[in-house]
């Protein structure tokens, strides 16, 4: 009887410590792929400069849009690593001052036919199709790690070790969501 005792508790121990393994695990995702949108996300405001420079050689009126992005481009900076939903927030805003930014573009041909700006384009295209691939990766990471904190038994092994659910990289703003009206 005492060893049919022991082998349940030593079974016990050991899936503790599988599913303390698996939470790791899992956390450590959720910083890696925190990390793969955070790099993304500085190349991208690494970009900004250059972009702003070269719309301003043709578009110098243009102050208040220039001054917007490059603005809004140091609050994102500013906006600690650990504050996922406050960087969302940021870089949304930071986004749509650059579709701002494009929207100016397009009224001046010069512009839009330099190389330059065509090159800083297209980076920045790239750039953002990274940055929705790491957030992906990133938000499906948090869903394994919330999942595996709120189900049980895992949940018991969460709690005790004080592991915490995370958050989603998610678009804040509603007209980002918003279906596109067409009419023909």
């Amino acid at each position: 009887m005492a060893w049919i005792v022991l082998a349940l508790l030593i079974a016990l121990s050991v899936y503790a410590i599988i599913l303390y393994n698996t939470l790791v695990k899992k956390r450590q995702m959720v910083e890696e792929g925190w990390s793969g949108i955070d790099v993304q996300l500085k190349r991208r405001a690494n970009l900004i400069p250059n972009l702003v420079e070269t719309v301003k050689g043709y578009a110098a009126h243009e102050t208040e849009t220039l001054d917007a992005v490059t603005q809004l481009r140091t609050s994102a900076n500013a906006v600690s690593k650990e504050d996922v939903a406050g960087r969302a927030k940021a870089e949304g805003a930071l986004g749509q001052a650059l579709g701002r930014l494009f929207a100016v573009a397009e009224a001046y041909p010069d512009l839009k036919a330099s190389e330059n700006f065509s090159d800083l384009h297209q980076s920045l295209d790239e750039i953002e199709n990274a940055i929705q691939m790491s957030r992906r990766y990133y938000n499906g990471a948090v869903r394994g790690l919330n999942v595996a904190v709120e189900s049980f038994p895992s949940n018991l092994i969460a709690t005790q070790f004080k592991f915490e659910k995370a958050d989603y990289f998610e678009i804040e703003d509603e007209a980002d969501r918003a279906v596109p009206g067409v009419e023909f």
